[in-house]
C-alpha cells in the first residue's frame, strides 16, 4: 500500500492531543452524583467513554482515507541482449613473476573473479593457454561454477610455452556461433608468442571475421621482474627475468577487431583495466513497467463515516438514558 498524500497523517497529532485533553477532563471532574447513584458507576463510565472512542476511531479512518491510499501491483518486464565474453589467461611459467602481487598469475585470477562479480546478464567463459590451449569453462551464466574453476586453476596443467594465437583461436571457436548482441575476448599474457600452429594476427583476423572484439592485456612491469625459485637446499630465492612483451603485436591484434590494448604494470593497474573493459562492454536493458493501481480510500472513508454516525447516535442515546434513569 502506498499513500499518495501522506501529509494528512499530521492530523493524527491533533487527534492525539484531543484524546489526551478529553481523558484529562473526564478524570479531573466529578461526575454528577445523581448519575452514579441511579445508573451505577460501571454503566456511567461506559456511556462516558464509548462515544469519544468511536469518534476517535472514525477520525482515524477518515484521516487515512484523506491520504489517498492505493495498492500498486508493479510488474517489470526486462528485455536484454547479453554479451558473450571469453577470458583468455596465460598459464606459462613466467606468470609466476612477482612484479604484480602476489604474482602475475594470482593477480590475473583475482581480478578476473572481480570482473565476473560486476556482470549480470552476460555469459562468460574461460580459456587457458601455454604451449597448447583449451576451454576450461564454455560461456555460461553459472558464475559460481566459473569462479570455482578459476580458483582451482594452477600452472603446470599445460606444457610450458606461450601460444597466444592458439589461445585466441580457441576463444574464437567458442564464440563464432554465438547469437549474442556482442562477442568479446579479453586476452591476458605476459610474454611473446613462441608456440602454437596459429599466428596471433591470423587469429585476430578470424575474430574480426566473426564479429568478435578482442581486448589484449600485457601484464608485467618494465625491464626485469623478480622470479621465485624454490631450492630444496636453500629454500626460495629470487632472480631477475627479462620482461618480453610483444606490445606492437598485441596492439595490432586488438586494433584489427575494434578492441584496445592495455598494459598492466601492477595489480592496481590490472584492476583498473578490467574496470574500463567492464564499462565499455555493457548490454542495454530495456524495461517495460506495468502498474495495476487500485484506490483503497473507500475502505477507510465509508467505515469512518459509519463510525462517526454511530458515535453521534450513542452519545444522544446515552444522554437520554442517563436523564431517564
Amino acid at each position: 500500500m502506498v499513500l499518495l498524500d501522506p501529509k494528512w497523517l499530521l492530523l493524527f497529532c491533533l487527534v492525539a492531543v484531543l484524546a489526551a485533553l478529553h481523558a484529562w477532563r473526564i478524570r479531573s471532574r466529578r461526575l454528577p452524583a445523581l448519575l452514579f447513584s441511579r445508573i451505577g458507576g460501571r454503566v456511567s463510565a461506559f456511556w462516558v467513554w464509548l462515544p469519544p472512542l468511536i469518534g476517535y476511531l472514525a477520525a482515524s479512518l477518515l484521516i487515512i482515507s484523506m491520504t489517498r491510499p492505493v495498492w500498486l501491483n508493479e510488474v517489470v518486464e526486462r528485455k536484454t541482449e547479453g554479451i558473450d565474453i571469453i577470458l583468455v589467461v596465460d598459464l606459462s611459467t613466467s606468470m609466476r613473476a612477482e612484479d604484480l602481487r602476489p604474482n602475475r598469475f594470482e593477480a590475473a585470477k583475482a581480478v578476473a573473479s572481480e570482473f565476473m562479480d560486476g556482470r549480470l546478464n552476460d555469459r562468460i567463459g574461460l580459456v587457458v593457454f601455454a604451449r597448447q590451449s583449451f576451454t576450461l569453462v564454455p560461456p555460461t551464466l553459472d558464475y559460481r561454477l566459473l569462479k570455482r574453476a578459476l580458483a582451482d586453476l594452477k600452472m603446470g596443467q599445460v606444457e610450458d610455452g606461450t601460444a597466444i594465437g592458439m589461445g585466441l583461436a580457441t576463444a574464437v571457436n567458442r564464440l563464432r556461433r554465438s547469437e549474442a548482441a556482442s562477442k568479446v575476448v579479453v586476452l591476458l599474457t605476459d610474454g611473446e608468442n613462441n608456440a602454437g600452429e596459429i599466428d596471433p594476427l591470423t587469429a585476430a583476423d578470424l575474430a574480426k571475421t566473426f564479429g568478435i572484439r578482442v581486448y589484449t592485456i600485457g601484464a608485467s612491469t618494465e625491464g626485469t621482474a623478480p622470479y621465485p625459485i624454490d631450492d630444496p637446499v636453500f629454500g626460495r630465492r629470487y632472480h631477475s627475468i627479462r620482461v618480453d612483451i610483444d606490445e606492437p603485436m598485441l596492439t595490432e591484434m586488438a586494433a584489427k577487431t575494434g578492441g584496445t590494448y592495455f598494459r598492466a604494470r601492477n595489480t592496481n593497474a590490472l584492476r583498473e583495466i578490467y574496470g574500463e573493459i567492464d564499462r565499455l562492454e555493457r548490454s542495454e536493458v530495456e524495461e517495460t513497467v506495468f502498474i495495476d493501481r487500485k484506490d483503497l480510500y473507500p475502505y477507510f472513508l465509508i467505515p469512518g463515516l459509519l463510525f462517526l454516525l454511530l458515535a453521534v447516535a450513542i452519545d444522544r442515546y446515552g444522554s437520554r438514558y442517563a436523564h431517564a434513569a
